[in-house]
């Protein structure tokens, strides 16, 4: 067979969808074709990965699922390879019919990013991009102008973390800077549109001695999307005790990044066959705090699940020792994924849900940086009449509890998802 059929043939995996057309022609030159009778074995499971399989021709069946045996029956164009533990199978495959395969090997897999992941060790060198994304534009003594740059979280609509960092951004920039924030409390009151400007008005509620207060107002097209309460203190001396454990994890160093966790699970044929395509479809945005997740599973949106999530997290970059730096980039990284854990034991085939975060509050306990390794353990204790409460902790590497965190937010089950501009609720 020759290259252009290879190609057309792999224009119809839906792993591929996503690269251009020399992408696809580099990876026909170089893939070996497989060839299996009934009943073989394609790979073992627990066996070194030898890369990943597109299947040409016939069926073959993944071994070990107790879910619905169909979406883990592949069938031409479908694909799999590395499971999410690492560079061995998850599964066995084995072949239902005569079987042709594709295969890719692991030294030519790279071929098949659109996004390469990034080098942990470059990020510490690169620029910051989420204090690009918290930097905001004085144009008087307490209003600011905030902005949704490129490579910006949004989902669709101003992130709340994005909110949250740039109205204590904002806040901060007016008090003097001998105190520090220590705790805020915060509300979201309308969808923010990524495409205008965010205007942040600071009102001076009180400056004491030790400690000063500010409302940060963010508003859009003249209506107010967001408020802030922000308590300041100066640095004193007292009491030092602490009652919460940090509980034991496996080292960050020792696990992958949220993108190659993803990247994983595409290939993963232990995980349904028609949720590797819808995010294979997708395309994987590096966010700029690096998070690792610390047990990795196998549920997905559609699958009931605990609700409870523990990860290692980090801003990619170096940041400044400025303290203030530092919790703005906290305040931002905490409300990636903290809402949606709520969800969890409500998913089921079929559901479309969200979690839309009505308030979100922060206690700063210690001195920390957000350039270094922080473990964020949340847990979701209840959910009645549409709200769901999740409350967090984070520690540092020396099991130092650093920040406390609680959220409530609207969970919502619904057809189709839009946000548009306009109330949430």
């Amino acid at each position: 067979m020759n290259t252009e059929s290879v190609v057309e043939l792999l224009g119809k995996v839906p792993l591929l969808h996503r690269l251009t057309s020399l992408s696809l022609k580099r990876i026909a030159q170089v893939v070996v074709f497989k060839r299996y009778e009934r009943g073989d074995y394609v790979v073992r499971r627990d066996e070194e990965v030898e890369g990943v399989y597109f299947l040409l021709q016939g069926q073959a069946q993944v071994l070990g699922s107790a879910d619905d045996s169909s979406e883990f029956l592949l069938k031409p164009f479908d694909f799999f390879g590395r499971g999410i533990f690492g560079n061995v199978y998850s599964a066995d495959v084995v072949a239902l019919s005569q079987l042709t395969c594709l295969l890719l090997m692991s030294h030519h897999c790279s071929l098949l990013d659109t996004n390469p992941i990034s080098d942990p060790a470059k990020d510490l060198e690169t620029p910051c991009l989420v204090q690009r994304i918290l930097s905001l534009d004085p144009l008087d003594l307490t209003l600011f102008r905030g902005f949704t740059i490129p490579n910006a979280p949004t989902f669709g609509k101003v992130f709340g973390g994005q909110l949250v960092g740039q109205a204590l951004a904002a806040a901060t920039n007016t008090v003097e800077s001998t105190k520090i924030v220590h705790n805020l409390h915060s509300y979201f009151l309308l969808v923010g549109d990524i495409t205008i400007p965010i205007l942040y008005e600071v009102n001076h509620l009180r400056d004491g001695n030790n400690f000063a207060t500010r409302r940060v107002d963010a508003r859009q097209k003249g209506k107010t999307i967001f408020i802030l309460f922000a308590s300041f203190q100066r640095d004193q001396q007292g009491f030092d005790h602490q009652e919460s454990n940090m509980p034991r994890m496996s080292p960050p160093e020792t696990l992958v990044t949220r993108e190659e966790m993803i990247e994983r699970r595409i290939t993963d044929p232990l995980l349904p066959r028609d949720y590797r395509n819808k995010i294979a479809a997708e395309k994987i945005l590096t966010w700029p705090i690096d998070i690792r997740f610390c047990e990795p599973s196998y549920y997905t949106e559609q699958t009931k699940s605990p609700p409870r999530l523990n990860y290692w997290f980090r801003a990619r970059g170096k940041l400044s020792d400025d303290q203030a730096l530092h919790r703005c980039v906290v305040a931002f990284a905490s409300d990636l994924i903290f809402a949606c854990i709520g969800l969890n034991p409500h998913r089921r085939k079929g559901m479309s849900a969200a979690a839309l975060s009505l308030d979100h509050s922060l206690w700063f306990h210690r001195p920390l940086r957000a350039d270094d390794w922080l473990l964020f353990v949340m847990v979701n204790p209840t959910s009645f009449q549409s709200r769901g409460l999740t409350t967090g902790e984070m520690f540092n590497r020396k099991g130092e509890l650093v920040v406390s965190l609680t959220q409530e937010a609207l969970l919502k089950e619904a057809v189709t998802i839009k946000p548009i501009f306009g109330a949430k609720l």
